[in-house]
């Protein structure tokens, strides 16, 4: 409790906040800061509008693309740095879980529908493993929290991240960026822009990332953790005619990055009769306690093979004067196939070949009218998207096979899942000014989800379908029933609740849902704001893709609500040199959609399930300084107090049945702060100096409910440190930087894998140069 008072004293003392980027830092930090003049907002379009930052009446982080740049955020789970309430987690299987404010789905499937959507330019990325490309060549980014579903849509129950391309120019410019770090890392992104034709602009920019191995085996000489990432961006606008304009974004990204290895920390034989047996799991050494530490299968590839691309089309044509008709058009489609090691051991005892493909398309038409003092949204919308996932479980030689001979064949069974996602919605939105002091808001959003799905786990290989055949046959003799038909390979295996063979597994899931949002803000000063919001957010309903033997488990799970009330402020004081955000929050959850377990005759199996009753209870406070010319102090602070609210029986990730009714959310820390600082300053008339340091930190928390000790994640915190110099008109700078400069040791996950409990340790220190120029 003595190491939180003091954090919180340090942040007073500072009197900072980075989510105070959330809602007023200045436009240019890095490189204008505050005079009595006042600094200039941020342009956002949270509302799909443009609005400066301060005037929206919710909680937004913003900041932009060389805020973003010169901090080293350069994918979606950096923004945690610089965003508190917003979570990371990197699951076992590869597949990135976000949360903001508590608010998250867990699933490891390629197409678990995320409860934090992503978008380029409003463009939907409905998948997590689409976005590993998203934080690119930006113009700004704008983190919304809590539910946006009347305005962004279903499964945006925890917020939505919007990340804003840089845009083509009229004028020709080109510039590059290029960092070399630890581990012979080199990034190197660049552009052009400029005009093609009297109205039509266009843009090009690449990024490429090669490095060497981080990861370090502790048991021979072995390493892992290459990156060989490419990535582009070709834009186009053409100004068609005074009230036509045209946008065309096309953009991809490849990666052949390897996956990241676990870190083994305990053994949890699945049957303890057997414990003994296998001396070559129960001995194995465990990890040592150091960020670069892990252990994976010898001479095993251990890689991506990722390719993503999407295509943009907008149009915004001005009806009249007051009225203009949005069409935003998108398609998207992925092809993914990467090796993991899940264990974190060097034995054949678990790995997955993820596989999938991904496909999206969705239309949006909407009108935006400025009547006076009412601005009206009305829209119409509809998405197609379909997931295609077949992996492939790797061999396990663990106390689970101890019931029969020790083997090292190849995959027992290869989950696949075959989902067709079709959407449609109607919202409208509107904001009421009642004279200069009070704007009142109000939106709603219906939408209906149809869900066609096809799942099972399916035996990869002749072995394992002859073992899937006989196990299941013997396992119905128990019961004094006959043998089933050979599988097959390639054919669902699963019994029902009657132990009857169940050869496919397929069905339909449609639900409709009404979001809302009801708002009012009040400005009792000049650049003081007020709000109060009231909203129902839905995520839809989903199926889990995993190796099941029983139907039971391939169960769809119900669609979550979250009911949110909010109420905050805004002010702008000292002569605009200091800028004050806060904000109190209660969301009520309904059926939150967990990884869980269900009770079957066969036994115990992974499943999707829904929680009755539960809530998140917080605050943010935030406030930027800017003392003198060319300084800028900011901090963050964010409280969240998670808890199941009913009962709710289940399953801890290791097996025991508990009421988890009281527990906090897993990946859920109370406390997160951010402290960031600027200082950029004359050392001759031609350059000028920067210095800056981000520190963010965070409380313990737990990797499943059950409070299980294997599970536990503590308190931890990373600095970040840099420096450089370049001209003062921005052209060119030359910096250092180091990030995690303490090699501070955290882990971002934790899970159990057969027999094994293994982490996803952080990044370890990490140090470079870096260039900047502008032609």
């Amino acid at each position: 409790m003595k190491k939180y008072k003091a954090i919180l004293c340090l942040a007073g003392a500072t009197v900072i906040v980075p989510a105070a980027y959330a809602q007023a830092i200045p436009a240019n930090s890095e490189d204008a800061a505050s005079s009595a003049a006042g600094v200039s907002d941020i342009v956002v379009t949270a509302q799909k509008r443009a609005q400066s930052l301060s005037t929206v009446p919710m909680s937004v982080t913003a900041l932009t693309g060389d805020q973003l740049a010169a901090r080293g955020i350069s994918d979606v789970q950096d923004l945690a740095k610089v965003t508190p309430g917003f979570n990371f987690v990197q699951s076992g299987s590869g597949v990135p879980v976000y949360s903001l404010r508590g608010v998250g789905f867990y699933d490891t499937a390629v197409g678990a529908r995320p409860t934090v959507s992503v978008y380029v330019d409003e463009a939907p990325l409905p998948f997590s493993v689409m976005t590993s490309g998203a934080a690119f060549d930006l113009e700004r980014v704008e983190v919304l929290k809590g539910p946006q579903g009347t305005l962004f849509g279903q499964n945006a129950t925890g917020g939505a991240i919007n990340y804003i391309a840089a845009k083509p120019k009229d004028q020709l410019h080109a510039g590059i960026t290029a960092s070399f770090a630890r581990f012979n890392t080199l990034d190197t992104q660049a552009y052009i822009t400029g005009p093609l034709a009297p109205g039509l602009n266009a843009r090009l920019a690449v990024r490429g990332v090669r490095g060497d191995e981080w990861q370090q085996s502790y048991t021979r000489d072995d390493e892992l953790g290459r990156q060989r990432f490419l990535q582009g961006r070709f834009l186009l606008d053409w100004d068609a005619s005074d009230r036509l304009k045209l946008s065309l974004n096309l953009n991809g990204f490849i990666d052949k990055s390897d996956t990241q290895a676990g870190q083994l920390i305990a053994i949890t034989p699945l049957f303890t009769a057997f414990s003994g047996t296998i001396p070559l799991v129960t001995n194995y050494p465990h990890s040592p306690e150091t960020p670069r530490a892990a252990d994976w299968d010898p001479n095993t590839l251990y890689r991506k093979n990722n390719k993503f691309f999407q295509a943009v089309v907008r149009a915004d044509y001005e009806l009249t004067d007051n009225i203009t008709l949005v069409s935003l058009n998108s398609y998207a489609h992925m092809k993914m196939r990467q090796h993991v090691d899940l264990d974190g051991t060097a034995l054949p005892n678990g790995e997955l070949t993820v596989g999938g493909r991904l496909t999206s398309f969705s239309t949006e038409e909407r009108l935006t009218g400025n009547f006076g003092p009412a601005t009206i949204i009305f829209g119409l919308n509809y998405a197609y998207d379909k997931t295609r996932e077949d992996s492939i479980w790797g061999t396990y030689y663990s106390t689970q096979n101890s019931l029969f001979t020790p083997t090292t064949n190849d995959s027992a069974a290869a989950p696949y899942g075959y989902q067709n996602f079709n959407t449609y919605a109607a919202f409208g939105n509107i904001d009421y000014d009642i004279g200069r002091l009070i704007t009142l808001h109000a939106g709603a959003r219906y939408t209906k989800a149809d869900l066609s799905y096809e799942g099972c786990g399916r035996p990869a290989n002749l072995n394992s379908a002859v073992s899937a055949t006989q196990l299941f046959s013997m396992f119905r003799g128990s019961f004094g029933l006959g043998p089933i038909p050979f599988i097959g390979v390639d054919r669902c295996m699963a019994l029902d609740a009657q132990l009857a063979f169940t050869p496919h597994i397929a069905g339909t899931f449609n639900e409709d849902s009404l979001s809302w949002r009801a708002g009012i803000d009040i400005k009792p000063a000049e650049r003081v704001l007020l709000y109060f919001n009231a909203s129902r957010g839905y995520k839809a309903g989903s199926v889990p893709v995993i190796s099941g033997t029983s139907a039971d488990q391939y169960r769809p799970v119900k669609q979550e609500t979250v009911l949110a009330l909010e109420a905050g402020f805004k002010a702008s004081l000292l002569d605009r040199h200091m800028d004050v955000t806060g904000a109190v929050f209660n969301y009520d959850y309904s059926d939150k959609q967990l990884q869980g377990r269900i009770n079957t005759l066969l036994g115990t199996f992974l499943a999707l399930v829904n929680v009755p009753k539960s809530r998140v209870r917080g605050f943010e406070t935030q406030v930027s300084v800017y003392p003198v010319n060319g300084l800028t102090l900011t901090a963050a602070a964010t409280y969240l107090e998670s808890k199941v609210t009913s009962d709710f029986v289940n399953y801890t990730m290791i097996g025991n049945r508990q009421n988890f009714k009281g527990n906090e959310f897993p990946y859920t820390p109370k406390w997160q702060i951010n402290l960031d600082g600027t200082y950029k300053f004359p050392i001759s008339s031609d350059l000028d100096a920067n210095l800056g340091a981000n520190y963010t930190y965070r409380t313990k928390t737990n990797a499943g409910f059950g409070n299980e000790p294997i599970l536990y994640m503590k308190n931890y915190g990373t600095l970040d440190l840099r420096a450089g110099f370049g001209s003062n008109d921005g052209n060119w700078q030359v910096s250092v930087f180091g990030r995690n400069v303490m090699n501070t040791y955290y882990w971002t996950n934790v899970a159990k894998m057969y027999d094994v409990v293994r982490r996803i340790a952080g990044q370890p220190a990490t140090y470079g140069v870096q260039f900047n120029g502008k032609f």
